[in-house]
């Protein structure tokens, strides 16, 4: 089993987009995948019209596989389950910060999950917080959506920083540039100028796209509706990046 983080500090910059859709392109390609939905927003659960159930406390979250397991719904799609989001996910830090092993609490968990999934992929809120650190202990690889501007960079190198000044290892760190504009120079310039910095960034490029910006009416991720578009095939392609890039550090 496998976990991907779809992570930024910044929100805004297409990281739920991207978990949905790898999640469906991963079921896709035959694995059998949890998208789990940590940000109390409760997109990735909207963008598969899954709501959260209101009689669930957050408690069940980090203790009990069984209630987690309860708690897990199954997609329109085959070999896709949805962990949703609930409200009072926004107090994750609270409780995590009165349990031993604080920031290990969401690796142990997911860990027994093993044998029911080949990939789970995290939509995480855009924060450095307690849930964040226990999303890079978890974590095989932090998936970093970047838009390709200044202030996004600028979050970009903050979040390298913390991985250096806090001992995790960088190496986990994969971004790659979302929402490009083609006919925007700065971006140009600013894709040009990161590629050379930081040679890690994935290959694949995720356009701005107003197909991928449908999916709150459609309700269902792109790939699903308007697959045939290459800058929608771009999220294929970072998926087949992805399973290479993690079958290398196997």
């Amino acid at each position: 089993m496998k976990i991907i983080a779809s992570y930024s500090i910044k929100g805004g910059v297409g990281k739920t987009a991207a978990s949905v859709n790898l999640a469906y392109a991963s079921a896709k390609a035959g694995n059998e995948t949890l998208l789990i939905d940590l940000d109390p927003q409760g997109a990735s659960s909207f963008y598969f019209r899954i709501g959260a159930s209101k009689k669930e406390s957050r408690s069940y979250f980090f203790t009990k596989k069984n209630r987690l397991l309860k708690n897990i719904r199954g997609s329109n799609y085959k070999r896709l389950d949805i962990l949703p989001a609930n409200l009072s996910f926004r107090n994750f830090d609270i409780m995590l910060s009165s349990m031993n092993k604080s920031k290990k609490r969401l690796k142990e968990i997911l860990s027994s999950l093993e044998d029911e999934y080949d990939l789970i992929i995290l939509d995480c809120p855009p924060n450095i917080n307690l849930l964040s650190e226990n999303v890079f202990n978890a974590a095989d690889m932090v998936l970093v959506p970047v838009i390709p501007t200044t202030l996004s960079e600028r979050t970009y190198e903050q979040l390298l920083n913390f991985f250096q000044n806090n001992n995790y290892k960088k190496k986990i760190i994969h971004p790659f540039f979302s929402m490009a504009q083609s006919k925007n120079k700065l971006h140009h310039q600013t894709i040009t100028d990161m590629e050379q910095r930081y040679p890690v960034f994935m290959k694949s490029i995720i356009s701005f796209s107003p197909e991928i910006e449908r999916m709150g009416i459609h309700r269902e991720p792109v790939l699903a509706y308007a697959s045939k578009k290459n800058h929608v095939q771009a999220y294929r392609t970072l998926f087949n990046e992805i399973v290479n890039v993690l079958a290398k550090d196997k």
